[in-house]
């Protein structure tokens, strides 16, 4: 039985073009123990396959991490298949703000060590021993206490682009950088401070809050839902919205506006933008911040080099790619040197010790 996906993405993209089908961009997360990862791997391909799911999800034995779309008439029986699933029955569907049709154009359903990456190897900490879940309403009044320290749990180029006011933004390339930092920087505070974090969706800072908790911070708190189930409960409660700028989401859109702030910087020009794109370079694809202006004057190449690859036929790019390995910077994320307006690098207390 076929168990994997055999449709390239300009494939899938003319077929849902074809279907004329509006989709549902969506996400959720579990951390729940699986006995058998890839037993329940194989058994989520086959329905959801059916029901025309497509998305990146990682199974592990702590749980499940999801995103992906569906035809949004297969909704109701997408629902009622996790609702079926003992662990996932009334799980929490965070709907992206912004839709589109081609937000994902693969199934693909991977059983990972971890559906976090957190290099921890501590047999004695409980994920799901977990911080204080807060609503919009309660995050925007903890956010306001003088006691408390808010934590972006993301990584810099996700922060970038937009972040809670008076958030402290560590400059991690990954999630598990940041534990020990935080840890480290607020080891005078477990008692005495406020530990409210957040992120995209509320499953890294779910492990964080269950982390710090381990490591004796006793009053942790994380925004339930994340930055997406935020905007959404603002909106409905028309509460004041305190993030500033865009979300960063990790498929084809890329992000989602949350306010009309613009905080970010071409990273070519220096132009106010907060429009990530990949170097159109096959050996490269550097992510970075890129305004129109400049897309169009490097044919959305992040340098010169690039460039000049880009613009040679196809045969000549692949011959130059072989025997090559992707470069190194395409794991920077934007901090590659030739980029002249790359983000600086910052202290992750910065924001903290000037409101002190």
């Amino acid at each position: 039985m076929q168990l994997y996906n055999t449709l390239s993405a300009k494939e899938r993209a003319a077929l849902i073009e074809k279907a004329g089908k509006d989709r549902l961009t969506l996400s959720f997360y579990k951390y729940a123990k699986i006995e058998n990862p890839r037993e329940f791997r194989d058994q989520l391909f086959i329905v959801w396959n059916q029901l025309d799911v497509l998305g990146r999800i990682y199974v592990a034995y702590e749980g499940i991490n999801a995103q992906l779309s569906l035809p949004a008439d297969n909704f109701e029986a997408f629902k009622k298949h996790l609702d079926a699933i003992d662990f996932l029955n009334g799980v929490r569907l965070n709907i992206a703000i912004e839709q589109d049709n081609m937000s994902f154009l693969k199934l693909k359903i991977k059983v990972r060590p971890k559906i976090v990456a957190d290099g921890l190897n501590d047999d004695t900490f409980d994920v799901r021993n977990k911080g204080v879940h807060v609503d919009a309403q309660k995050f925007n009044e903890l956010i306001d206490d003088e006691n408390t320290v808010l934590v972006d749990m993301r990584n810099h180029y996700e922060s970038e682009i937009g972040h809670f006011k008076n958030a402290v933004t560590p400059d991690v390339d990954t999630f598990r950088e940041s534990l020990d930092i935080i840890e480290e920087d607020l080891k005078e505070h477990k008692e005495d401070k406020n530990l409210v974090m957040y992120c995209t969706g509320g499953i890294r800072c779910e492990k964080a809050s269950a982390y710090f908790k381990h490591k004796g911070f006793k009053r942790v708190y994380q925004l339930e839902g994340g930055i997406i189930e935020y905007a959404r409960q603002v909106k409905a409660l028309g509460l004041e919205n305190k993030y500033l700028g865009k979300n960063f989401v990790f498929d084809e859109r890329r992000s989602e506006k949350i306010s009309d702030d613009i905080i970010a910087h071409c990273h070519q020009c220096g132009a106010p933008c907060d429009t990530h794109t990949n170097c159109a370079n096959d050996a490269c694809h550097l992510l970075f911040i890129q305004c129109d202006a400049c897309k169009e004057a490097m044919d959305n190449c992040c340098s010169e080099t690039c460039k000049e690859i880009h613009a040679l036929p196809y045969e000549e790019q692949k011959a130059l790619r072989k025997g090559q390995g992707n470069s190194n910077d395409i794991f920077k994320k934007g901090r590659a040197d030739h980029l002249p307006y790359k983000k600086d690098l910052r202290n992750i207390f910065e924001v903290f010790n000037k409101r002190r």
